[in-house]
C-alpha cells in the first residue's frame, strides 16, 4: 500500500526533525564537558606541581602551599562532579532521542518517557552548570587577592590625598 508507506516515511521524517533539537543540546553539553575536562587538567596538573616542590618549602610558604592543594581537591571533587552531572545529562538525551525513534517504529505511547528523559537531562545539565560556576568562584577567589592586590580603603584614600 503506497499511502501507508508515505506514512512511515513522514513519521520517520517527524521524528527527525524532533531530535534536532536534542542534538544541538548534545553539542552544548559536549562544549561544556570539554571545558570542564580542561578546568579539570589544570588543576590537576597544578596538584602535581605543588606536591613535588612541597617538600622544598618550609613555614609560611610550605603552609599557603598546604593551603592551596586543599583548595584543588575540592575543585578537583567540584569539577569531577559537573563533568558526571554533563554526562548524565548526555546520556538522557541519547535515550531520548532513542526512545523518539522508538516511538515512531511502535504503537507504544512513550510520549511520558520522553518528556521524563528530557526534564532528567535539563535538571542534570542544571546541576553541571551549578557545579562549574561554584568551581569557577572558587578558583577565581584563589587567585583574586594574590592577581589584584587592592590596598584597604585608608590607604586608598590616603594615597588619593597625597597626590592631589
Amino acid at each position: 500500500m503506497p499511502g501507508t508507506e508515505t506514512t512511515h516515511i513522514a513519521i520517520i521524517t517527524h521524528t527527525i526533525q524532533l531530535a534536532i533539537a536534542p542534538v544541538f543540546m548534545l553539542t552544548a553539553i559536549g562544549t561544556i564537558i570539554n571545558a570542564l575536562t580542561g578546568r579539570l587538567a589544570r588543576a590537576v596538573d597544578r596538584r602535581r606541581t605543588i606536591e613535588e616542590v612541597l617538600e622544598n618549602y618550609q613555614g609560611d610558604r610550605r603552609a599557603a602551599l598546604a593551603a592551596e592543594l586543599s583548595l584543588l581537591a575540592r575543585r578537583i571533587v567540584i569539577v569531577m562532579r559537573a563533568i558526571v552531572s554533563a554526562v548524565i545529562s548526555a546520556l538522557s538525551v541519547c535515550l531520548l532521542i532513542g526512545t523518539a525513534f522508538a516511538a515512531a517504529f511502535t504503537e507504544l505511547d512513550l510520549s511520558r518517557p520522553v518528556a521524563l528523559l528530557f526534564i532528567a537531562s535539563v535538571v542534570a545539565l542544571t546541576a553541571a552548570l551549578g557545579f562549574f560556576m561554584h568551581e569557577v568562584v572558587l578558583a577565581a577567589q584563589s587567585v583574586t587577592a594574590r592577581a589584584w592586590p587592592h590596598p584597604l580603603r585608608e590607604d586608598r584614600t590616603q594615597s588619593t590625598a597625597e597626590t592631589k
